[in-house]
């Protein structure tokens, strides 16, 4: 049998287990639902921080290149020394097919090899709603570069419709829908529901918009109702996260706990624990929480924003909320924690769904297909210029 060699060039965690964001999650779980194919040889292209030199690392039947990456902004790592690091790289490799992910998308931007391109945010977008100084400015910057970068991709990847939409007139290419992946550790979990609780897993920061959250569980905290809120992620923001700490002093006291940035398995045990899962961001494409929260059998509240309105359907899985209106996220929250049977039929419904569309083997599946159609394309083009008498480069 032929195998495929497969550049996954993209951020990868130094633990596995312990993911930092949704790019490295799903980097981690489609890697190893590929390497279940015996006829692609999967090997990951990667920049970590505080490295001495390049490591080689098995994991999982895959190969980790594992490449030091120095100090810089992320725009200009990634297309300065980033790019040049990561293009040596894949030069020693010579893949069949690179696949790369986010900003690295960037750094292999012109190479002579099949290539496809996965979206997994819009950097301006989430710029823009970050709460940092001169915001704008820095979004306008991204969005002249990002936009160049998606022009150059033959195939990209999109993990939601809101990622189509936002592409249209601009990338000229073949779309392929394909929704993220999580572990399949997720589905057929035993759940230990613990009555009022209240689950999100999400970086505190103005983007995440965990203060109307934490508004919202303190209405139905006022109301009489028995909850707790258990918020999972690092304070990105400390000025923000000071807010929050003191609208928690204020409104639920030690019904919260933050929990801070805390190990896949960790997250396992809390949404077994949980009545509702709700993240109300103000930009997202497709959250990795809420598919983790649908596989588990958790009701979803979530933004009617974005991409998340294609990830929940509203009064079947969960609900769709105004991120900016607390009440209006109490009221479905305590929709669902006061109704046995709602929140029954909704933990069924997002466990069909989330089966169908975010099992690791059904992405990785879909996801081979591309890359058989990348090379197939390129084969086509390559014919092309023989024919015409023109060099292939």
């Amino acid at each position: 049998m032929t195998s495929r060699r497969v550049a996954i060039v993209t951020q990868f965690p130094v633990d596995p287990e312990s993911p930092r964001g949704g790019v490295e999650a799903v980097s981690v779980n489609l890697v190893r639902a590929l390497a279940k194919h015996e006829d692609l040889d999967i090997h990951v292209v990667t920049l970590q921080r505080n490295l001495g030199g390049p490591r080689q690392i098995q994991w999982e039947g895959a190969t980790l290149h594992c490449l030091p990456r120095g100090e810089g902004s992320e725009l200009a790592y990634a297309t300065g020394l980033g790019r040049m690091q990561v293009g040596e790289a894949l030069g020693r490799l010579k893949p069949d097919v690179i696949h790369s992910h986010d900003t690295y998308g960037l750094m292999v931007k012109g190479i002579p090899v099949p290539r496809v391109f996965t979206i997994h945010g819009f950097i301006y977008g989430d710029t823009l709603v970050s709460g940092q100084k001169f915001a704008w400015f820095r979004s306008q910057i991204w969005r002249r570069v990002e936009t160049a970068g998606w022009a150059d991709q033959p195939h990209i990847i999109s993990i939601s419709p809101y990622v189509r939409e936002r592409l249209a007139g601009i990338f000229l290419g073949t779309i392929h829908d394909i929704d993220n992946p999580i572990s399949e550790d997720y589905f057929g979990m035993a759940r230990q529901e613990q009555p009022g609780t209240i689950f999100s897993a999400a970086a505190i920061c103005p983007r995440k918009n965990t203060l109307v959250l934490v508004k919202a569980a303190g209405l139905l905290a006022r109301r009489g109702i028995d909850v707790r809120l258990r918020l999972a992620g690092p304070v990105t923001d400390e000025a923000y996260g000071a807010l929050v700490q003191r609208e928690i002093a204020d409104s639920l006291g030690d019904r919260a706990v933050l929990l801070g940035q805390i190990r896949t398995p960790q997250i396992r045990q809390e949404l077994a624990r949980a009545s509702v899962f709700t993240l109300v961001s103000l930009e997202e494409n497709s959250p990795m929480g809420i598919e983790e929260a649908m596989a588990a059998g958790v009701p979803v509240v979530t933004s009617n924003r974005c991409g998340m309105p294609y990830m929940v359907r509203n009064g079947e899985s969960g609900f769709l909320v105004d991120p900016h209106n607390a009440e209006d996220v109490a009221v479905r929250m305590e929709m669902l924690l006061g109704d046995d049977k709602l929140r029954s039929a909704a933990s069924l419904k997002g466990i069909d769904i989330a089966r169908d569309r975010f099992h690791p083997d059904r992405v990785a599946e879909r996801t081979r297909q591309v890359y058989d159609e990348a090379c197939q394309s390129r084969r086509g083009r390559s014919k092309k210029r023989i024919e015409r008498g023109a060099a292939t480069p």
